[in-house]
């Protein structure tokens, strides 16, 4: 007879370590059944990868009627949008959408919107297009980094 585990532990797919942080991770399509340790590890992995290191938007209280007013890049002092991804990092995308063949591989995004039953959306996450690449004239959303010129002042 073989041992009775606790019900609501689960196993970490990568590190096989049973505790009560294991579970489904991944804001869109669960991505696997990870620990805390092993999902942070696999997250920042992914996110250095994809460029997606900006800080995440205040989070704001239901009640809070404060105006927010779109991130500016330091470098170049243009407006960026940023979104959180798949992973729960973080995403600079630029703000206007441009033809796949405009962008390069590397910094093709595209913004879609998680699954609800509510007609309104409630949140948006940013999604790297990988595997099959998009037709030349699919719209993507290029990644902030691609775009970003910095400023020249005149001496």
């Amino acid at each position: 007879m073989g041992a009775i585990q606790d019900r609501d532990q689960s196993t970490c797919d990568r590190c096989r370590v049973t505790s009560l942080t294991v579970r489904e991770r991944g804001r869109l399509d669960f991505m696997s059944r990870l620990c805390d340790r092993c999902w942070n590890t696999l997250a920042n992995e992914m996110a250095e990868v994809d460029g997606a290191t900006a800080a995440p938007r205040p989070d704001l209280g239901p009640d809070d009627v404060t105006w927010i007013e779109p991130p500016v890049c330091p470098v170049c002092g243009v407006l960026v949008g940023v979104y959180p991804t798949i992973y729960d990092r973080w995403v600079s995308l630029a703000m206007v959408e441009l033809p796949a063949k405009d962008a390069p591989e590397p910094f093709r995004w595209r913004l879609m919107r998680l699954p609800d039953l509510s007609p309104i959306p409630t949140d948006i996450v940013a999604v790297r297009v990988r595997g099959i690449d998009p037709l030349p004239g699919d719209p993507v959303v290029p990644a902030h980094r691609m775009m970003c010129a910095p400023e020249w002042h005149e001496p």
